[in-house]
Order: structure tokens, then C-alpha cells, then sequence
């Protein structure tokens, strides 16, 4: 039987000259952290070093995994230069929230006295939400409620609940949910109980958790071989935030690029860019509904001014990241929701020719070959086979 050709670790497009380095393939699945190898002794000496390894509270506790970069051989094809792709799919939540809600969880559990029980709330019935429900059977002495609007589909209400959380419908909108956490919920007074409000997005130890996705990066990039680009999607701004502060930790501003990608009626962060000042949407009219907020976290539209031509900010259609899941999922064997399918649009986009408008402007063909970017495959847990059909309906493709 012919199986279909997983994404794999292949030397990068378009293939070496001279020195030829072969990895064998191997599926998805069992692909390990990589990690560059030393190069051939050229002394005829070997020199061992022995690392002590000291674990933390932090080191047990922490609610993300490292997880793996790769070399897609189809997607650099179709872009003309080298893609990675970080596979934050395979997050324990299931997504890149596990970062940065992990972490912020995480600090709130370490300053709680060891006697009181730390009551995670949050309201969100989608990634973040999920995030939070699954970092608290993490920690010890923690429990979750998230509040998630009437509107949220029975699909991810099931998720939260089989995460092990408690589940409150409240209101026809985020923000009605959100009231009610606040002024209902948070407000209450119980005994040995420390309530903890967990944001979506805005928030320091949120953004601290997301750059924690760059240090990985930086380590795990074929020796010889530095990033020139990361792409990766924005909403309210918690990863983009990330990206940007782990790239800035790393002092490498100067060479990399990130591309922010944003759907059609969920692009508060692109509006602002065309007005020049911070903008908010009346309302979120994409499909993507996990980069649906209204307006971009203030310090997202710090980092862009800031970055200036280093921070780039794009659009993509509902049909163009629904058709991106869709080739992601032939090519890769793996599902992704629509909001991550728009990171991947921005890089299928005009054949590769959009991707290398924003991040090789000017360069000649030979030095597009050698850019390497890394593409934020973020996951996401609002996808199913039956969601992804529908989206062929919808868009006719």
C-alpha cells in the first residue's frame, strides 16, 4: 500500500550542494525536539562535556511541552524559500495557549499560599478557555470555571467539560460572559479560596509564556542556519506579543521579520495600521472567531510602531484560510482550526509570491532560496472533519 508522504526533516530547499546531509523520514508523530550535532572532529580529539541539570518547581509544573520544528519540503516548494514549521498543534491544550495561559497560571499558583486552593476563571469558550481547563489539572490544589457565551457551539462546551472544568453559559456575547465572570463570579468571597481572573490575551505573563516558543526556536534551528522571518496569526494580540518579545530577548530585530496574519472582519490589528492609530471593530463578522477581538491589544500596536518595518501586517479571506486547513491537512496529515489555516494562507498566498513580498522584497531568486521562515502552526481545538466539509460548501472549493 502507497502512504502518503509525511511532512519530514529534509535538508533545506533547494536541496544542498557539495555536502549532503540525509535524514530518514519519519512520520508526524515520532518526530523528536531537534537538535543540532556537533560537527566531525577534525583533530582526531574528542571533547566530552557534561551538563548538570538542575530541576525547578517551574520544571515540573510546567504546563507546555517543547515541541518540534520541521522542515516542510511541499510548503518550501510552493514559497521558493525554506519553511519551518513550529508545531504548536501538538500543545497539550492543543494549541499555543498553553504557553502563555500555562505560565500565567502558573505564577498565580506559585505566589498562593500552599494551604488555599487557587480557583481559575476564565472567559473564553475557545482555545484560551481550553487552555486554562487543562493547565489546572496541571497544578496542584487548582480547579477551573470558564463562562463562555449561549452562542458557543456544544462542540467545544464538551471539550471544556471533558478538560475538566466547570462550565457556565452566560449572555449572548463574550463581553455579556465576560460581565458576569467579573461581577459575579470573581466577586465571590470563599474561605481558603484565592479566585484568579484569567484574560484571553492581555497580559504580561501571558506574553512571557508565548516568547518561550522563539528561546525553542533559536536552539533548535539547523546549525549554520538562522530565522529571517516567523509568521504566525494575530488576534488580540497574545502570541504576536510573544514572538515579538522573544525575538527582541534574542537581540535579533535587526534580521527578523514577523508577518502577522488576520482574517477579513476580525483585523482590528490591520485597520489600525491603514488609520495609524489604535482602531476598534464594530463587530467580528469572520468565521475565524478565535481572532475575534474587536481591538488588538495595546501593547500588539506598541510592538508594531516600535518594530516599524520589522513587524508586517496582513489579510487573508475566510476562503483563503479555510482552503489552507484543507491543503494543510493533505500535505501534512494534520488538522488545524480556520484561525491558524490563516498563518498557513499567508504563506500558500499567490503561490508563495505574497510571502516573499513582505519578507524578500528586493532580494534576488538565489538569496530567496536560502531565507529560512518559521511558520507558527498554532493548532487550535475548534476543527473537526465535519467542520472542515462545511467550510467546502460554504466557499465552493
Amino acid at each position: 500500500m502507497d502512504f502518503p508522504r509525511p511532512l519530514s526533516i529534509h535538508a533545506p530547499f533547494p536541496y544542498p550542494t557539495n555536502t549532503t546531509k540525509t535524514t530518514p523520514i519519519v512520520t508526524m508523530a515520532s518526530i523528536p525536539t531537534p537538535a543540532p550535532s556537533p560537527p566531525p572532529s577534525t583533530k582526531g580529539t574528542t571533547t566530552t562535556t557534561t551538563t548538570t541539570t538542575t530541576t525547578t518547581a517551574q520544571d515540573t509544573l510546567q504546563p507546555w511541552i517543547e515541541t518540534p520544528l520541521i522542515y516542510s519540503a511541499q510548503m518550501s516548494r510552493n514559497a521558493g524559500c525554506n519553511i519551518y514549521l513550529k508545531l504548536e498543534n501538538v500543545q497539550p491544550s492543543g494549541s499555543f495557549k498553553s504557553r502563555g495561559i500555562g505560565n500565567m497560571m502558573l505564577e498565580a499558583s506559585q505566589s498562593t499560599p500552599p494551604t488555599t486552593k487557587t480557583h481559575f476563571l476564565c472567559s473564553s469558550g475557545g482555545n484560551a478557555g481550553l487552555a486554562c481547563a487543562t493547565t489546572s489539572l496541571s497544578l496542584p490544589n487548582s480547579t477551573a470555571t470558564i463562562v463562555v457565551p449561549l452562542s458557543t457551539s456544544p462542540f467545544m462546551v464538551q471539550k471544556l467539560k471533558d478538560a475538566g472544568a466547570q462550565v457556565v453559559q452566560k449572555g449572548q456575547s463574550w463581553i455579556e460572559a465576560d460581565t458576569f465572570l467579573r461581577e459575579e463570579l470573581l466577586a465571590k468571597d470563599t474561605p481558603g479560596v484565592e479566585n484568579v481572573y484569567v484574560p484571553p490575551f492581555d497580559h504580561p505573563a501571558i506574553w512571557r509564556g508565548a516568547s518561550t516558543l522563539i528561546d525553542e526556536v533559536v536552539r533548535q534551528m539547523p546549525e549554520g542556519q538562522k530565522m529571517d522571518a516567523v509568521v504566525c496569526n494575530v488576534g488580540g494580540g497574545g502570541l504576536a506579543n510573544g514572538v515579538c518579545e522573544g525575538v527582541h530577548k534574542h537581540g535579533l530585530e535587526d534580521g527578523v521579520k514577523v508577518v502577522a496574519l488576520e482574517t477579513e472582519g476580525a483585523d482590528s490589528l490591520f485597520q489600525s495600521t491603514l488609520k495609524g492609530e489604535l482602531v476598534t471593530l464594530e463587530g467580528i463578522t469572520s468565521l475565524a472567531t478565535s481572532l475575534g477581538a474587536r481591538t488588538v491589544s495595546e501593547r500588539t500596536w506598541e510592538w508594531y510602531r516600535q518594530m516599524k518595518g520589522g513587524f508586517v501586517s496582513g489579510v487573508v479571506t475566510d476562503k483563503e484560510a479555510a482552503e489552507a486547513c484543507v491543503r494543510f491537512l493533505d500535505e501534512g496529515r494534520v488538522m488545524v482550526e480556520l484561525s491558524c489555516g490563516a498563518t498557513l494562507a499567508g504563506v500558500y498566498k499567490d503561490q508563495g509570491r505574497w510571502l516573499r513580498e513582505q519578507v524578500g522584497k528586493g532580494v534576488s531568486d538565489e538569496e530567496w532560496k536560502g531565507k529560512n521562515v518559521v511558520v507558527v502552526v498554532c493548532g487550535g481545538s475548534n476543527v473537526s472533519w465535519e467542520i472542515l466539509e462545511g467550510y467546502k460548501k460554504t466557499f465552493g472549493f
